[in-house]
């Protein structure tokens, strides 16, 4: 492991306890709401909080791995010897990254066919995107990690020209109650995603040792928290819209 000071150590650390505690607390409001939705919403609102739990759970074994690398006593930051786990992300990324695609897609509820047919092509490129940026995360040279960074990046366009021109169409179908939360959801998921590939290239800014790995584990822990809670949340919001719109404003949640 780098050379690390107590400060950046200790930033990484809370990071991940913050991180795991909202990734819960998100888990257990999505699950617990979904009765306030229609049927037809439950699904996205389910899948919301099943990312969020897997999300939690990796952040959970992040955190001991993190901890495990180093030791701090006495104001002086020692490493142990056992190397920091950083594949608990990219599996956690190779699961809930689909899925982020799958629940944006279930709540715009748009024909079986096309729903079937955006959820294999969005959720199969977000799985090739993930396993093409692994390699170039564990590279230990520029070059490689240039080389895997830009072979992600080709599904990563892919995804973006879906979301914006696939479901750019769609977005007009929905209710003018919900129409501005998707567009802000889809805009929030284009964001965030974006942070990521800024994330990735810390390296090529001439950032080394460990403040190379304090950016980059602040970095991609700001952009999953957005991901996964902040978007789950917005899912939910666009449920109880749609709900009620589609209700005429009557709708009842179940008890």
């Amino acid at each position: 492991m780098d050379s690390m000071t107590p400060f950046q150590f200790s930033l990484v650390y809370n990071a991940f306890s913050f991180t795991f505690a909202t990734m819960a607390a998100a888990t257990a409001f999505l699950w617990l709401c979904r009765s306030q939705v229609a049927p037809a919403y439950r699904t996205a609102v389910t899948i919301s909080g099943l990312v969020t739990a897997i999300a939690a759970y990796h952040y959970l074994r992040i955190f001991e791995s993190w901890n495990a690398a180093y030791i701090l006593k006495d104001g002086v930051l020692s490493a142990t010897g056992i190397a920091y786990n950083d594949a608990y992300r990219y599996v956690d990324w190779l699961l809930t990254v689909p899925l982020l695609l799958v629940e944006l897609v279930l709540v715009m509820r748009l024909s079986p066919e096309e729903t079937s047919s955006k959820t294999v092509r969005l959720g199969s490129a977000a799985a090739l995107m993930i396993v093409l940026g692994y390699p170039g995360e564990i590279a230990a040279d520029i070059p490689k990690r240039a080389l895997w960074g830009t072979l992600s990046a080709i599904p990563f366009v892919y995804i973006v020209w879906e979301l914006f021109r696939g479901l750019g169409k769609s977005i007009k179908q929905q209710p003018v109650e919900a129409r501005d939360l998707v567009r802000k959801a889809r805009l929030l998921t284009f964001a965030s995603w974006g942070f990521y590939p800024i994330v990735y290239m810390a390296p090529y800014a001439g950032l080394t040792g460990a403040t190379a790995t304090t950016v980059i584990q602040l970095g991609y822990t700001i952009a999953d928290i957005v991901a996964k809670a902040g978007v789950g949340v917005l899912i939910y919001m666009i449920s109880v819209r749609k709900s009620q719109a589609e209700a005429g404003g009557t709708f009842a949640p179940a008890a």
